[in-house]
């Protein structure tokens, strides 16, 4: 007779009741002290602090603005304007979910920035069209972000399909997915330059892994804490003699700007655009559901449903009002990830304080320059530390996943050897739809979807030996996983 499936109570949500309150070995202090992601800190390393995020993530911000501008047909000072105003957005939305209101925003130290899930469809739905290709754009992001909030409720409930040997499997798989950006920004950022991948460029990114390496083992305290910072300010100075610094954003920049509300004309709502940019919001859903288990790991204040559901509210309403002020689809920066996990630095207000910095870089454009200028090498070099710390804290997470169990090894093979196809062999799915491409071509979605998947599969449809009590200890007495997932007996 076939086993009906009996499901557990779900464990995330008897965790939840005090997911505010320090966790044991999170923070130190008596039990009612504040965790570490609800601390505030002095001004200047408040500042310091949330400027390192800034740096870390404003390469990232400004690149597809940067790919979809020239795309539809605009002027360079029309896409300098969108690059303005996706910092300006990416401000916003990190303050919806750092801070938040009501029941939207993690509030955990989280950055959010324009989605490079979304440049190739909307390169295919504007191209040479102009401001009318922008329009309709803007139009499918706004549509794809209220399908997301009202989803959000629903969506974050797949936190029960994460356990240990899912989110570690995931978490390594976003660090290595972004190790290639850090390679490629080493050698250049653009693959048609003469000096793409030159000698000066890979030096200049190896010197700032040293730089950064040598003071995270030298300094000491705050200092510490801003390594990257230092690492990436050093790094420029250093450069400048190499020339790869490049001062002409700087002198062609305006001292102030604001963002026009529909600058490029009312949005224009497609069908065939909306489908599109609504399957790269679930695409950015599933990969900030992602980001969210992980930071909420590296900080100690685990992510439960109400967290995620949170954080997917800020991302979809920050995607709502983005195109408002002439930004695009914003989600969740994985890079940022590893900023944290290195720096030990967890209080959200430190990443509030780096959105306000954005809404400024936006609102002035002479000050974004200054931050563009650090090459590209140099901030490859950094980027190194800060990807690859993420993908080491996936390897803690699978330490704690009981590998020697059932089939959770092969588990993670496949999940990681999927995710990894786009990496390895970009062209892989060159054949297929290029509508499926928008969630094939992300390693993290692919393999998320199939480390759940064999997961279910392997312990939870059935049973598997993973599954039984431990020897001498009734059911009822046994330690509760609080990322189990329904588990069938």
């Amino acid at each position: 007779m076939a086993a009906t499936p009996r499901f557990r109570k779900n464990a995330v949500q008897a965790e939840a009741v005090d997911t505010r309150t320090p966790e044991a070995g999170a923070g130190s202090g008596p039990p009612d002290a504040k965790h570490p992601v609800d601390e505030t800190l002095p001004p200047l390393r408040m500042f310091t602090s949330g400027l390192q995020h800034v740096a870390a993530m404003y390469a990232g911000v400004v690149a597809p603005p940067m790919i979809v501008g020239p795309a539809v047909g605009l002027s360079a000072k029309e896409t300098a304007f969108l690059m303005g105003a996706s910092l300006f957005t990416a401000g916003i939305a990190t303050l919806l979910q750092t801070l938040g209101f009501w029941r939207i925003g993690a509030r955990l130290p989280f950055v959010n920035g324009v989605s490079f899930a979304g440049v190739t469809p909307m390169i295919a739905i504007g191209k040479d069209r102009g401001h009318d290709g922008i329009a309709v754009i803007f139009g499918a992001i706004i549509v794809a972000g209220v399908l997301g909030f009202v989803l959000a409720p629903y969506f974050c409930k797949l936190v029960r399909f994460f356990p240990p040997v899912v989110t570690g499997t995931v978490i390594t798989l976003i660090g290595v997915s972004l190790l290639p950006v850090a390679f490629n920004w080493s050698q250049g950022g653009n693959a048609t330059a003469d000096d793409y991948g030159s000698m000066t460029n890979i030096t200049m990114a190896a010197v700032t892994l040293v730089i950064v390496l040598a003071l995270r083992k030298l300094l000491r305290g705050f200092l510490q804490q801003i390594a990257i910072l230092l690492g990436l300010v050093i790094g420029t100075l250093i450069a400048i003699p190499a020339g790869i610094t490049d001062f002409g954003a700087l002198a062609d920049a305006d001292v102030v700007g604001f963002p026009t509300p529909f600058h490029f004309g009312a949005p224009q709502f497609e069908v065939a655009a909306i489908i599109s940019m609504c399957i790269v919001m679930l695409v950015c859903m599933t990969e900030s559901t992602a980001d969210m288990l992980a930071l909420g790991k590296i900080v100690g204040r685990p992510a439960d449903e109400r967290t995620i559901e949170g954080g997917l509210r800020a991302d979809t309403l920050g995607s709502v009002l983005s195109p408002v002020f002439n930004g695009f689809m914003c989600s969740a920066f994985a890079q940022n990830i590893g900023l944290v996990a290195m720096t030990k630095v967890r209080s959200r207000f430190v990443v509030a304080a780096g959105g306000v910095i954005l809404v400024v870089l936006g609102l002035v454009p002479v000050a974004a320059s200054v931050i563009a200028l650090v090459p590209l090498p140099v901030l490859g070099g950094a980027g190194i530390v800060l990807f690859g710390s993420v993908a080491a804290s996936g390897v803690q997470t699978l330490a704690t996943a009981a590998l020697e169990k059932g089939e959770n090894a092969l588990i993670v093979a496949a999940a990681v050897g999927v995710g990894l196809i786009p990496i390895a062999a970009p062209d892989f799915y060159h054949a297929f739809p290029k509508d499926m491409l928008v969630v094939l071509d992300s390693g993290i979605s692919t393999g998320c979807v199939v480390a759940i998947l064999l997961n279910l599969a392997f312990n939870h449809w059935g049973s598997g030996p993973d599954e039984e009590p431990e020897a001498g200890i009734p059911e009822s007495e046994q330690p509760q996983d609080p990322m189990a997932v329904p588990v069938a007996h």
